[in-house]
């Protein structure tokens, strides 16, 4: 083993990973269902174009000035 090797640990940590891996999931699926943002998909998309449209008018404002 080098330096440059990371030390593996003398006893395998699964139900660690396990913990954590269950937990970030929770954590997603929590953000998913209780999010603030409980607006309709089409919601959703609409204000993502209406944000494009805007984005487009200022970079042509910013060129033109």
């Amino acid at each position: 083993m080098t330096t440059s090797e990371p030390a593996r640990p003398a006893v395998p940590r699964v139900r660690e990973v396990q913990a954590s891996v269950l937990a970030a999931f929770q954590l997603v699926e929590d953000a998913h269902y209780f999010g603030s943002d409980r607006r309709p998909r089409r919601h959703r998309a609409r204000v993502m174009a209406e944000r494009a449209v805007a984005d487009r008018k200022l970079a042509r404002d910013l060129r033109a000035s």
